[in-house]
C-alpha cells in the first residue's frame, strides 16, 4: 500500500484531493462548489488565498494564489519590471499584477491530459511550490515598491532556494 492511499481513491474528484491536503496541513478549505475549493496558507511573510478550480474538458487543475498589495502607483511600473525578472526564475507558475483588484497573484496549471488522476503529491507539489515562489519574491517585490529599490537590486535579496515546505 502506498504511503497516500489513505488520502484519497484513484477516481476521487481533484478538489476532493485538494481539500485532503488542506485537511493533512491543518489550512482553513471553503468548498465554493463541486469544481473550486479556497485555501488559506499561512506564510512567513503573509496569509496567502489559494483558489483550485477543475475544468474537466480542459482537464486542468489551476491554482491561482493571490495576496494584497498596495504599491504606490508611481512605481507600478517597477514592480512590472520586478515580476519579469521573478517569472525568469520561475520553474513553474508566474506572477502577474491585478492593479483593479490590488493583487499579486501567482498562477499555475495542471494538466491531466489522457484522463490521468491527480495525485496527492502532484497537489501538495503545486502548492508547496506556489507558496515557495511568493516566499522567495515578497521580500523583493517589496523593496521595490516601498524601499525605491530597482528591480534587479531587489532581486538580489530573492532566496535562492528555499528550504522546507509549506
Amino acid at each position: 500500500m502506498a504511503l497516500t492511499d489513505h488520502f484519497y481513491e484513484d477516481d476521487d474528484h481533484p478538489i476532493d484531493v485538494v481539500e485532503q491536503l488542506a485537511l493533512s496541513h491543518g489550512w482553513p478549505a471553503d468548498r465554493m462548489d463541486e469544481d473550486h475549493v479556497v485555501i488559506t496558507v499561512e506564510g512567513q511573510w503573509r496569509n496567502y488565498a489559494v483558489t483550485m478550480a477543475w475544468s474537466e474538458p480542459d482537464r486542468m487543475l489551476r491554482l491561482i494564489l493571490t495576496f494584497e498589495m498596495e504599491p504606490p502607483a508611481h512605481r507600478e511600473n517597477a514592480l512590472y519590471e520586478a515580476l519579469n525578472h521573478a517569472n525568469d526564475r520561475c520553474w513553474s507558475g508566474n506572477f502577474t499584477w491585478w492593479p483593479d483588484q490590488r493583487l499579486m497573484t501567482y498562477r499555475y496549471a495542471l494538466n491531466l491530459a489522457g484522463y490521468q488522476d491527480v495525485t496527492f503529491e502532484q497537489v501538495d507539489t503545486m502548492m508547496g511550490a506556489a507558496v515557495a515562489a511568493c516566499e522567495r519574491f515578497y521580500p523583493a517585490f517589496q523593496l521595490v515598491t516601498w524601499a525605491e529599490r530597482t528591480p534587479s537590486d531587489a532581486m538580489g535579496v530573492a532566496i535562492s532556494e528555499v528550504a522546507g515546505t509549506a
